[in-house]
């Protein structure tokens, strides 16, 4: 049983990366190369994450991209501005600027909603582990591969595993929001 165990905390624990990921690429008061860590450019006939074709830093509250193959920089400025974030940048020689404008209030409620909807989701994820590994559980204990005793000792560990990882959501969750919220 030690090995489903394991096998269902790190899936939980994929969730919270994943969660983790995606709160990164959220705006923010802050300006943050991670912030483009979700652009896909449309380079060599497919399509590439941002940061596997350029380097992404800060300087004087925007973001600087750096493409590797000059000739992507056209593609690069283009995959920023068609995302939903309402960049627009500019390009200039092989480097594009990325002005990044304070948020307004009513955009940073949006934001700190999508990040609560994220946060749910990831949640929702851990349960459905949760329920999974129950019923890995409750088949081993069918098959005579587990004892009552057993059976009741894994589901609450189980569960122990879920509360640990929802709490960790909920604090990761009302960190992101304060951060999102502050001006």
């Amino acid at each position: 049983m030690a090995f489903h165990k394991k096998e269902i905390q790190d899936k939980m624990q994929h969730a919270f990366e994943h969660l983790q990921s995606e709160f990164n690429a959220l705006r923010t008061s802050r300006v943050n190369p991670s912030m483009l860590d979700h652009v896909k450019v449309d380079a060599y006939g497919s399509e590439m994450q941002l940061k596997a074709l350029a380097t992404v830093s800060v300087q004087d509250r925007q973001l600087v991209v750096s493409p590797f193959d000059p000739s992507l920089a056209a593609s690069i400025s283009k995959a920023i501005q068609q995302t939903n974030m309402g960049l627009n940048p500019i390009l200039e020689r092989n480097v594009i600027r990325v002005p990044v404008p304070p948020l307004s209030e009513d955009l940073r409620k949006v934001i700190a909603k999508d990040a609560k909807d994220k946060a749910e989701k990831a949640k929702v994820v851990v349960r459905e582990v949760r329920r999974k590994g129950n019923d890995l559980i409750r088949d081993a204990k069918q098959k005579g591969d587990l004892t009552e005793d057993l059976q009741k000792k894994s589901e609450k560990e189980v569960q122990l595993l879920t509360d640990e990882y929802c709490e960790k959501i909920d604090k990761l969750f009302v960190q992101k929001e304060k951060e999102i919220l502050t001006v």
